[in-house]
């Protein structure tokens, strides 16, 4: 209500003062970047700090989404400067809206340059800026949420503060810090798919986790078998029936104390196979094994002990 009212203020401020009240000529501009209304000719400020009355930076619909924000985009710490850092705008204009003569457009330019390249002087601007961009790509393939993203991106500040990356691969550190933030954030990923990904062996990179692990003194949840369930069987095209059954299983071992040691993605390819066997739907130990990344043996082995604790 309160940018309503100040909106048609505004709008009947430029119907009534189309010239200047100080040396009546005109035109009146406003500058959107400054929030001020003044007089073209004589630089006469009408008003100042007028809100805009644009979108804000959240959008939802498509319609939303192609208008400019007015508050730009959130600070973030998967950028190497939070994204906190002031451009050089590309429209080559002034404060007055007119464009910008030939021999000035040059001197922009030669700004423009200097400008990107004095945000990443300083050696840990341009670790930050690599880290992260191995960082996107990451994400970009493993589907995971910007809280994840986040985390990581503040495991491996925290790690670049205490002189952890110094004689170590940038890339293995940054993805053994999203390891290490899907593991806090109970985000199921195992070490497999990271390695996958990012190309990088899982021996280097469960080699970095436990440095952060120790040297940041990080206390890791106990992964929850049951949030691998849903994952499992969407690869393996299971039914919903059979999800709810897996679950129900993976319950009464958690309160037995089945799944103490045991491999969370294994063990809930376990559940789902008996779920499988009980509620008749035909799967085999190799499909579920491979939409797992688990062997068959793991299997066989961990259906073996559900099957005797339960008494199934």
């Amino acid at each position: 209500m309160v940018s309503e009212r100040k909106a048609s203020d505004l709008f009947k401020l430029r119907r009534v003062v189309n010239r200047c009240p100080k040396c009546g000529k005109g035109p009146m501009i406003a500058d959107n970047s400054t929030g001020e209304l003044f007089c073209s000719n004589c630089g006469f400020v009408v008003k100042e700090k007028i809100e805009e009355t644009g979108p804000e930076w959240r959008a939802f619909s498509k319609e939303e989404k192609e208008n400019r924000s007015r508050t730009g985009m959130p600070s973030s710490l998967a950028m190497h400067d939070m994204g906190l850092a002031t451009i050089i705008g590309k429209k080559d204009v002034d404060a007055s809206g007119k464009s910008l003569p030939s021999s000035m457009k040059a001197t922009i330019v030669r700004l423009r340059t200097w400008d990107s390249r004095s945000q990443v002087h300083q050696p840990i601007d341009r670790n930050l800026r690599q880290a992260f961009s191995e960082l996107d790509r990451l994400a970009d393939k493993l589907n995971i949420s910007d809280a994840v993203i986040e985390k990581a991106a503040y495991i491996y500040r925290k790690a670049l503060e205490r002189g952890l990356v110094r004689g170590r691969s940038i890339s293995a550190l940054i993805v053994a810090s999203l390891y290490a933030a899907c593991r806090d954030t109970e985000t199921p990923r195992t070490l497999k798919d990271v390695s996958r990904i990012s190309n990088i062996r899982k021996k280097d990179i469960a080699r970095c986790y436990r440095l952060l692990l120790r040297e940041m003194d990080i206390k890791m949840p106990v992964v929850n078998p049951a949030k691998c369930v849903s994952r499992i069987a969407s690869e393996s095209k299971l039914s919903e029936r059979t999800q709810r059954k897996a679950l129900e299983i993976l319950e009464k071992a958690i309160k037995m104390k089945t799944s103490a040691g045991k491999d969370p993605m294994g063990l809930a390819a376990a559940a789902l196979y008996v779920a499988c066997v009980l509620e008749g739907e035909n799967k085999t130990q190799k499909d579920i094994a491979e939409a797992a990344g688990v062997t068959e043996v793991t299997i066989r082995n961990r259906y073996k002990g559900l099957k005797a604790t339960l008494k199934i």
